[in-house]
């Protein structure tokens, strides 16, 4: 008998841990699923990302100087040209006898192109100097970096005055270009209108720069008004790119800053610089019918031509304008960041937990941030928390 109740009193005893166990079971909160990410440390960049078109810089627009007979034009889109080659040849029609405020008219208007070649070269005499003592003291600047003596920073500041010393004599040989060209024009039509000598002789229409044609808007022959475009030519590799930010984000964007240009067509990123952020903006109907402030932000290329040769005028790509940039950061994915009150908090793998550990944010992206206080470089932090996760919730990581 008394085994009997020993056995029975065994199997209750082992009924009774099974239940226990089952109940245990049932009761053992469940992991969640989740996905891990290391807290790093390393280069944080954040940028104003918006699509843009190429553009050349310096476009000239050949136009008829007095009415008449326009010969057929054989240049083409793309034709390279030459500086002083005949583009197009205009007759002019009979003079018509000018009254005298006419033609005084015209003098004025000869002159005033006149000086403005004196003030286009002044202007590039100016600039020649300025270019040469910026390329010395680059060389120099560069020197001191080599031996250690200057920063980096120090160095893109004198490469940044170079390229702005160079592009400025650029724009003034430019500038002497398009002067000379209006005088020649305006001395064209002074002589038509006064039916001085030489006014019935065909006008030869001459390339004012080394380039290509972009637009051929006449090609056959016809009669022509004064001023009416007949070509337009310029030097393709006098690119730059205009972007028309909104006006929320130009006002972080300054001239100086660096840009990546992407989704351009090459196999890498290529290098600008913004130049300008124009005092204007405009207003623009977006794809989705809502009016936008719009401010055009215009971006030159540094790197050489030769690494762009591939793009025209009115070419789309898109710009990722810097406008902040950190070295040495503790940065986590901004999918890991919950809210948590008024500020910023995540969930921390600790021990296989998560734990709710408020930070303190600093810059960010699109697709990290940067962490101030709050973690440390190595933790893991979970992404895309789920709502079942909670402070001290068990977690399982996914396999990648």
């Amino acid at each position: 008998m008394n085994a009997l109740r020993y056995l029975k009193s065994r199997k209750v005893q082992a009924g009774l841990a099974l239940v226990a166990v089952l109940l245990a079971v049932a009761l053992w909160p469940e992991s969640v699923p989740a996905d891990l990410a290391p807290v790093a440390r390393g280069p944080l960049m954040v940028t104003v990302d918006e699509e843009g078109e190429t553009r050349v810089r310096e476009r000239f627009v050949i136009s008829a100087p007095v009415p008449g007979l326009v010969l057929r034009i054989e240049l083409e889109p793309g034709d390279p040209v030459k500086k002083g080659l005949s583009l197009a040849t205009v007759r002019p029609a009979p003079p018509a006898l000018l009254d005298s405020r006419s033609r005084a008219e015209a003098e004025a208007a000869e002159q005033a192109a006149a000086a403005a070649v004196g003030q286009a070269r002044a202007q590039n005499k100016r600039a020649e100097p300025a270019a040469a003592l910026a390329r010395a003291e680059l060389e120099r600047t560069r020197d001191l970096f080599t031996r250690g003596i200057l920063a980096q920073q120090a160095l893109d500041e004198s490469e940044a005055q170079a390229r702005s010393a160079v592009e400025a004599l650029r724009a003034a040989e430019f500038a002497v270009a398009t002067a000379e060209h209006q005088l020649e024009m305006a001395r064209a039509r002074l002589v038509q209108a006064t039916g001085g000598a030489g006014s019935g002789r065909p006008i030869e229409l001459r390339s004012p720069i080394d380039g290509v044609v972009f637009k051929r808007l006449r090609e056959s022959e016809s009669i022509v008004a004064p001023g009416e475009p007949l070509l337009e030519v310029g030097d393709p590799a006098r690119l730059e790119i205009v972007s028309d930010l909104l006006s929320t984000d130009a006002v972080r964007v300054r001239p100086g800053a660096s840009v990546l240009i992407e989704q351009w067509g090459g196999d890498r990123p290529l290098r600008g610089r913004v130049r300008l952020v124009e005092p204007s903006g405009f207003m623009k109907i977006s794809a989705l019918g809502v009016e936008e402030q719009r401010v055009n932000v215009i971006v030159d290329f540094e790197d050489p031509a030769d690494a762009r040769k591939a793009l025209g005028d009115g070419y789309r790509v898109e710009v990722r304008i810097v406008i902040w940039e950190g070295r040495d950061v503790v940065k986590v994915p901004t999918s890991s960041l919950v809210r948590q009150g008024e500020g910023w908090a995540v969930f921390a793998a600790d021990s296989g937990r998560a734990r709710l550990r408020p930070i303190e944010l600093g810059m960010r992206n699109a697709l990290e941030a940067e962490v101030r206080s709050g973690l440390e470089a190595g933790q893991q932090v979970v992404t895309h928390p789920s709502d079942a996760l909670a402070d001290g919730t068990r977690l399982a990581a996914r396999s990648r």
